[in-house]
């Protein structure tokens, strides 16, 4: 080795260098070379055992698995030779269960045919005795018909004999034994009716004149005269020219918008107003006094305050119909049917106020329901409401009882309610205690001295039925009596009546108040036209 390098050492430097660079690297080169060939050789000898051991476990699992295969399938042939026997088994079974039933439904089936046949026999026999019994009775039948002919041979022999005798047939003998019979039953029916209807009366009689004086010694209700003109208090003289206006502009405003006559005269400091609708009038009242107070009067101001007025005295109607119920006692009453009982307060019938009347009638009714022991809450609601239809008779078709009726129904009041309405002047049977007690109630109130005026009601009526005859026009906005009956100032839509037409509304008004109405002296019609155009300056 030494040698080498120093043989080496004495080579040239480039030589030198190659050298010692190539040999490391060839040396490198055949280890690697030498080693993989020996790695391979050892690695193809161990991959051959390898192979050999994994064809070893094949071959055995091979031979496991075939020995398995036919002990399985000898396991799988005694399994099914096994179900095999049994299924026999339960064949044979079945069939000898079903064998059996068979002998036993055989037996059944014999057993019921020598039942059916005994059956037939009886049947067989039974016909028989059938026809004989048949037989027999049509035999007993002949016979005693032959019998019946025989009796009523002999009874119409005695018939007639007895007919003979007694000189009467048979019928007008029952008939006659029935009337005297009748006649002395109805006898003496009559005169224990008599009696009885006698002795009812005098207690009855007695019995409500206790209890109509006591109830009204109880009821103290206020009553005064309505009247058909109102009386408005003024400051001065001089209020007259103003309440007058230029050229009448401001009366003619007032009396066009309430339908009220307005008449000033000589009287000292008093306007009167007059009309036969205390609504109209009441409206008039007030919207004269707010003037008056106010100062400012013209016909703007006139309409302005009219409107309000009327606005206001829907409140005072609301509030008379609380006052109406809370003084009578009753509660639960619809809100309209408030305010249809406070309207009353401006209704008159025969000159006596409605309002009153209604109340009245309700306290006497549940006074005397009180001394009966009857339902007093249900006497009251039907004498506050009995006269409920007066409150629109003006302005719907149909007695003031119908549409009492109509408007108990409508705000679901009780049936027997409306029966009490409907029956308070007789039209309708009542068809409870306290409806009669309703009836007797209104007689009382409307028969006291003093509480009616018949004068006053057919003058009313008369003013209704002329309003009546005049709005019945077409193009008619409103129509007022005036003047006690002796004017009726009717107030047209200018935009469906003209001037021409104007003058034959006036005609054709004054002949169906001819023809329709019977009157003292004459009645004139006068028909107003107005056209306004109102702007204001901002």
């Amino acid at each position: 080795m030494n040698n080498i390098f120093s043989l080496l050492l004495d080579v040239p430097t480039p030589l030198a260098v190659t050298l010692f660079v190539v040999l490391p690297l060839v040396g490198i080169a055949a280890g690697v070379a030498v080693t993989w060939v020996v790695l391979k050789k050892v690695s193809k000898k161990k991959s051959e055992q390898k192979l050999d051991e994994t064809s070893n476990r094949v071959a055995e699992m091979l031979r496991t698995a075939e020995e398995k295969c036919k002990q399985l399938k000898q396991e799988a042939i005694l399994e099914s030779q096994e179900q095999d026997l049994r299924r026999r088994n339960e064949f044979d079974r079945e069939m000898k269960e079903k064998r059996a039933e068979q002998a036993r439904t055989e037996t059944r089936l014999a057993k019921q045919e020598d039942m059916l046949d005994k059956r037939e026999t009886d049947i067989a026999r039974k016909e028989q005795s059938l026809d004989d019994q048949k037989k027999n009775l049509e035999k007993r039948t002949q016979e005693v018909a032959r019998a019946q002919e025989q009796v009523s041979h002999q009874q119409e022999l005695m018939t007639a004999e007895l007919e003979r005798i007694a000189q009467l047939t048979k019928e007008e003998a029952k008939k006659q034994l029935t009337d005297e019979i009748l006649d002395e039953t109805r006898r003496d029916c009559a005169i224990e009716v008599r009696n009885l209807e006698q002795q009812a009366k005098d207690e009855a009689e007695m019995n409500a004149k206790n209890i109509i004086s006591l109830a009204i010694q109880r009821c103290a209700a206020d009553h005064a005269s309505e009247s058909t003109v109102s009386v408005v208090p003024l400051p001065n003289d001089d209020m007259k020219a103003r309440i007058i206006g230029r050229e009448g502009r401001n009366i003619r405003a007032i009396e066009n918008a309430t339908g009220i006559e307005l008449i000033i005269d000589d009287t000292p400091e008093v306007v009167i107003l007059s009309g036969f609708d205390p609504v109209r009038r009441e409206i008039a009242r007030l919207t004269l006094e707010k003037l008056i107070a106010d100062g400012r009067i013209h016909p703007a101001r006139i309409e302005e305050t009219v409107e309000k007025v009327t606005k206001e005295l829907d409140q005072q109607i609301k509030a008379a119909g609380e006052n109406a119920m809370f003084e009578v006692g009753i509660f639960g009453l619809h809100p309209e049917l408030i305010k249809l009982i406070g309207r009353l307060k401006f209704r008159t019938s025969y000159g006596q106020n409605v309002y009153r009347h209604s109340i009245e009638v309700a306290q006497l009714a549940g006074l005397m329901a009180q001394e009966l022991g009857l339902d007093v809450n249900f006497a009251k609601r039907a004498g506050l409401l009995h006269d409920i239809g007066k409150a629109v008779d003006h302005e719907q078709e149909g007695t003031h009882i119908q549409l009492g009726a109509d408007i108990a129904k409508k705000f679901k009041e009780n049936a027997m309610i409306v029966n009490a309405i409907m029956a308070h002047h007789g039209d309708v049977e009542p068809k409870t205690i306290e409806a009669v007690l309703v009836q007797a109630a209104d007689a009382i109130s409307g028969a006291r001295p003093g509480a009616r005026r018949e004068t006053g009601a057919g003058y009313i009526k008369r003013l209704e039925k002329l309003e009546e005859i005049a709005a019945g026009f077409k193009g008619v906005e409103k129509s007022y009596a005036i003047q006690a009956g002796r004017e009726v100032r009717v107030i047209v839509k200018p935009d469906q009546i003209d001037d021409a037409k104007a003058i034959f509304l006036a005609k054709d008004i004054a002949k169906k108040i001819e023809s329709e109405l019977e009157y003292p002296g004459q009645i004139k019609v006068n028909v107003i036209r107005e056209f306004r155009s109102v702007e204001y300056a901002k």
